[in-house]
């Protein structure tokens, strides 16, 4: 069965363009929400070290540190 309409979709030129057109427009969505995923957790961990250097800066002690990082999680 299965066989059947794969052969009947690749004897349909139309068909088969629209499904490969489909694929490619999946393909490239995963590809930018695999970016943006990986833009965003490269944000926060740039935010996360801004904040870990003001806290030394202002003469916190690493378990302080420690405490304020935890408390925000």
């Amino acid at each position: 069965m299965a066989g059947t309409v794969l052969l009947g979709i690749s004897r349909n030129e139309a068909e088969r363009a629209r499904l490969e057109s489909e694929y490619k427009a999946e393909v490239d969505l995963q590809s930018k929400l695999g970016g943006a995923e990986r833009k965003g957790r490269l944000e926060g961990r740039q935010e996360r070290d801004r904040e870990l250097l003001s806290l030394i800066a202002r003469g916190y002690t690493a378990e302080d540190i420690r405490k304020e990082l935890e408390a925000k999680d």
